[in-house]
């Protein structure tokens, strides 16, 4: 964990610094030194959830009101920068080379400015397992979703940014959108502004529509790689990564049906009794 911290502040001052030479350094090794970690750190995730609820079981909830709206907004910063950079970069590909070169073209990990955008999306996944900490903290319900969800895309995402797998510029550009808004409502809900519940059930629907764009890449990545075109990954991937998202799928599903439709019924049924 050190080193991945250690490596993080090098390329923040690299990039802040504005010296694409500086950035020329950046490269797999530290990923491909870390990647086995990356099944430790889950362990440890896990047990800290484990751990940290049953500790709490016998303790007042802490409110962390302040910490959590920082938090929050550091990560919504983050993930806005991100979706600007890799964002504006997917468009001029799609736009000027079509929807295939954007797909398949190794580029995006190597570009001067959606290279860094790829390392710094990787190794955030570390440091995104706290969100979990403030749900323990606050003795808030911990579903299986949320810690599922943090746990694969830890894995999956130091698995495949060694091999620069076709499609992973959809990929993490999706997810920096998505992010983006996503913890621009937490530090919005945690600084007690009151949003509308119709946003929160766009923020799933922007979810769901993210994992059935998944699918819909891995299943142009297997079509081209068929064919015999260019478009760089292995069956392997595509089976995990295809699996990872129709989970999600599933689960986000099931999470939208439960608290907007189900719970939304319920609360109907109790007012008019």
């Amino acid at each position: 964990m050190s080193l991945i911290l250690l490596h993080w502040a090098l390329i923040m001052g690299a990039y802040f610094n504005r010296s694409r030479k500086d950035l020329n350094w950046i490269d797999l090794q530290p990923i491909r030194a870390t990647e086995k970690k990356s099944f430790l750190f889950s362990a440890l995730y896990a047990a800290c959830i484990l751990g940290g609820r049953h500790v709490m079981k016998q303790r007042e909830k802490f409110e962390l009101r302040k910490p959590l709206v920082l938090w929050s907004l550091t990560l919504a910063a983050f993930s806005i920068f991100g979706a600007i950079r890799t964002g504006g970069y997917m468009m001029n590909i799609l736009m000027t080379k079509g929807l295939k070169q954007s797909v398949c073209d190794q580029s995006f990990y190597n570009g001067p400015v959606s290279k860094f955008w790829a390392y710094a999306f990787v190794l955030s996944k570390a440091p995104e397992l706290g969100d979990t900490l403030f749900i323990v903290l606050r003795k808030q319900k911990l579903i299986f979703l949320h810690w599922y969800h943090h746990i694969t895309v830890l894995l999956y995402s130091w698995y495949s940014y060694k091999d620069m797998v076709a499609g992973g510029g959809w990929f993490m550009t999706m997810n920096y959108l998505v992010h983006a808004v996503m913890y621009s409502y937490y530090a919005l809900r945690a600084a007690g502004f009151k949003i509308s519940r119709k946003f929160a059930m766009f923020i799933t629907l922007t979810q769901i529509t993210q994992m059935v764009m998944g699918c819909v890449v891995n299943y142009l990545v297997y079509s081209w790689m068929q064919q015999g075109q260019e478009c760089p990954s292995h069956v392997q991937n595509i089976v995990w990564s295809s699996l990872m998202y129709l989970s999600y799928f599933v689960l986000f599903c099931q999470f939208f049906i439960e608290a907007y439709i189900t719970k939304t019924k319920s609360i109907a049924a109790r007012k008019s009794q």
